[in-house]
């Protein structure tokens, strides 16, 4: 019988699992890009623990082993910004990211001051772009910071919005 993932708050304790995780998962996207001085690979510890502690951070984990984190907050404009979303290699293409994106909506679903989600992705990172509009995030602008990669940012409204809007 097989271990099921369990998604929950991540504790400061889980702080240097998700550094390593996030680690890890941006190689990928440092070699797209052509670019290892990207931010989630040069990040501290410190920086990341006090990411955690502003919240809200989820992690999945398969047993004790952190398998995926997601990191957000709800800006002064009302904006949820979405960060970080990270997958293991082995555990991706099983929905996972779905799960934690989902998840990380729900935290903000009855919060009044989330009025819409954001977030942003390479140009060329074609499996994230189809994860957030297949989750009903629109591309709403595009900026090139540097000589390979132009960022896509995708919005979309929260749910409780929505559901005021066409009430």
């Amino acid at each position: 019988m097989g271990m099921s993932v369990t998604i929950s708050a991540a504790a400061e304790t889980d702080a240097e699992h998700i550094l390593k995780l996030q680690y890890l998962c941006y190689q990928t996207e440092a070699e797209l890009y052509g670019d290892y001085g990207i931010e989630p690979l040069t990040q501290s510890l410190a920086d990341l623990r006090a990411e955690i502690a502003q919240g809200p951070a989820l992690v999945a984990k398969l047993g004790d082993e952190v398998v995926a984190s997601v990191r957000a907050r709800v800006d002064d404009t009302g904006t949820a910004r979405i960060a970080k979303l990270i997958v293991h290699p082995r555990m991706q293409r099983h929905g996972l990211g779905g799960r934690l994106l989902d998840a990380i909506e729900q935290r903000f679903a009855t919060d009044p001051a989330a009025k819409r989600f954001q977030l942003f992705t390479g140009h060329r990172s074609e499996s994230n772009l189809r994860l957030y509009r297949s989750r009903g995030y629109v591309p709403v602008s595009r900026e090139q910071v540097g000589p390979r990669l132009t960022l896509v940012t995708l919005e979309k409204e929260s749910s409780a919005r929505a559901y005021v809007a066409s009430a």
